[in-house]
């Protein structure tokens, strides 16, 4: 077997390529579209790399055949906010062979080290965790948009090379309606909360408006940064530019009336983006967006073929939390659920086993558990401790731990 870095536009088509074979035959996984797959790794497209690096590979065997995949990559500033260095590998894809799979890894994990990285976790993305985190082990339907899908027999690759589980990612379903068109109700609880609070003085929602984009994504921001400053470790404030650029990106799929915001007093207090389900009309595309498909799209998206909702990311500003503002948008949510009969199903992916308060949100809201993903973390450097997540958010006020080999 031969690692061989991908330089050339050869070996960049085989990058692509190799899934395509590795998958043909499987009903549910869904082709992500090569342009997506193609800017991650471009610098001009991927603003990672202001702060970052990253290189992929592909495995060929003795018969010149394209037999795994594999990238690496690390964002100097987050690396450094973890109790290590910590890189990521992702884009893993591999036929089932223990040897060949392991070959990646090291070659991941040699690229890392020899940046400085003294853990690496993976799968993951080079860019933000809504889109390709985690590795798939219960669920294997298919994926909503950005949604990673995955061989079962990575597992046992990744536990056994010694990847350990950093943190679960779970992902809610809730049926929008039922068999019968009748629209499901949200249980009666929630309901009440939420009429209880739409009514208070002071509150007021709205969904989002294209025209009037630059206040939103104004909103939208300051509630991200208020809400996850003091919630993730390796928090990076987001740019009004990022995401000015993702809403534009989107602007195809966009159904205004599914994505809310909450206002006290005129400011914003908190947020949550649905997005249509693209992966429901792009997976006959194969990852090919030529002059066809996009008429395909156009019509598909046209006549309704995007039945299943994807909630992407939610949050609300701290002094706000626990107040039930969140039932009150899935409240105005509810509305405008009644006048659209062709959305049948909402996801909401993902949450993490550390936020047990948004899990019991989605539970609330009557939503049941229906896939899980999970997040490994390798430590490069065996001198330090591994710790899952929520164990670190819990230590990182307290006093360094003590290493496996007894040394501080």
């Amino acid at each position: 077997m031969q690692i061989v870095e991908v330089n050339t536009q050869k070996d960049r088509n085989e990058f692509i390529g190799f899934p395509k074979r590795l998958y043909k035959d499987d009903p549910y996984w869904v082709c992500m579209l090569d342009p997506e797959v193609e800017a991650t790794f471009d610098p001009e497209k991927n603003n990672n790399f202001r702060h970052g690096e990253a290189s992929r590979w592909i495995l060929i065997d003795d018969h010149g055949r394209t037999i795994g995949r594999i990238a690496a990559f690390y964002d100097r500033v987050r690396s450094e906010v973890y109790r290590q260095r910590t890189g990521g590998i992702g884009y893993f894809e591999v036929i089932d062979n223990r040897q060949a799979a392991f070959a990646l890894f090291d070659t991941g994990k040699a690229w890392l080290a020899s940046h400085g990285m003294e853990a690496m976790d993976g799968p993951v993305n080079f860019g933000e965790n809504d889109s390709n985190w985690g590795l798939l082990v219960d669920g294997f339907m298919q994926q909503g948009y950005g949604m990673p899908y995955h061989k079962k027999y990575y597992r046992e690759f990744f536990e056994a090379y010694g990847f350990r589980n950093y943190y679960e990612q779970y992902s809610y379903h809730r049926e929008v309606r039922g068999k019968d068109g009748k629209i499901v109700e949200f249980p009666p609880r929630i309901m009440k909360i939420a009429e209880w609070l739409t009514n208070r003085p002071g509150y007021s929602f709205r969904h989002f408006e294209i025209a009037k984009k630059d206040k939103f994504v104004s909103d939208f921001v300051e509630v991200y940064n208020s809400a996850w400053a003091v919630f993730k470790e390796d928090f990076i404030p987001l740019a009004p530019e990022v995401l000015d650029a993702t809403f534009r990106k989107a602007k195809a799929v966009i159904d205004e009336d599914i994505i809310w915001f909450a206002y006290y007093n005129l400011k914003p207090i908190a947020f949550f983006i649905l997005l249509p389900d693209v992966n429901q009309i792009i997976k006959p595309f194969r990852g090919k967006l030529n002059f066809w498909n996009m008429i395909r799209f156009v019509w598909a998206k046209w006549t309704h073929k995007m039945t299943r909702m994807r909630a992407i990311v939610g949050g609300v500003h701290p002094a706000h939390q626990n107040t039930g503002v969140e039932s009150a948008i899935f409240y105005k949510l509810y509305g405008e659920f009644k006048f659209k009969p062709w959305y049948k199903e909402l996801e909401l992916s993902w949450v993490g086993d550390f936020n047990p308060k948004m899990t019991a949100i989605y539970e609330a809201l009557g939503a049941t558990r229906a896939k899980t993903h999970v997040t490994f973390r390798y430590m490069i450097n065996d001198k330090i401790d591994f710790m899952r997540y929520k164990d670190e958010m819990a230590w990182k006020d307290g006093p360094e731990p003590v290493s496996r080999n007894g040394e501080q």
